[in-house]
């Protein structure tokens, strides 16, 4: 597999950070979503929340890098089988997943400084509270990061089911593309060969 996109294939650095993103955004909201039933005597009380965050900083500077290799690293065509709608259609969820994603990160941010003090990222570093005191800075964060999550999950199956659908009915290469595979094209002339 190449490194970079080509015009028909997704390379190796966008194929690792989507399947990246897309397990740690499953992950956190798994942990979120158990974080919130926690005691105060509980034994993980303070260490998910730590772990939350500080893997929640790590997924925004992934997603900026990301961006940043969308931009340098032009992504292959589109197939000529796809209908004008479902690439329209795309385009919209991807965009929205995008802006879900800053919208979680930066909720989240704004959560945690709400009361002044920096986020601790894995020990190494704290991020300062460069926003903090707004008036209900953390309920208005809180719902804000909530709903946006559970919007994101939405797309993200949305996303998915999009994904079955090419590879299954279709039968087309949008998802081999992405999990790195050869065209299904070149899999027929191999086996024809031989």
């Amino acid at each position: 597999m190449a490194f970079r996109n080509t015009h028909t294939r997704y390379g190796l650095v966008t194929v690792l950070l989507h399947w990246g993103v897309a397990v740690t955004v499953i992950g956190l909201a798994i942990l979120g979503l158990w974080m919130t039933d926690l005691s105060y005597y509980s034994p993980y009380y303070r260490s998910a929340p730590f772990w939350h965050k500080s893997i929640g900083i790590a997924l925004a500077a992934v997603l900026v890098l990301r961006l940043l290799w969308r931009w340098i690293n032009p992504k292959p065509a589109h197939l000529p089988n796809h209908a004008r709608w479902e690439v329209r259609l795309a385009s919209a969820v991807h965009g929205l997943l995008y802006l879900l994603l800053f919208m979680i990160v930066i909720s989240g941010y704004l959560i945690s400084t709400a009361r002044g003090q920096g986020i601790s990222v894995f020990g190494w570093f704290e991020l300062p509270a460069l926003v903090s005191g707004l008036p209900r800075q953390e309920d208005r964060a809180g719902d804000l990061h909530f709903w946006s999550a559970m919007l994101l999950l939405g797309l993200v199956a949305l996303h998915a089911l999009g994904a079955l659908k090419h590879h299954f009915i279709d039968r087309d290469d949008t998802l081999r593309r992405m999990l790195g595979l050869r065209p299904r094209a070149s899999l027929e002339n191999s086996t024809k060969e031989k």
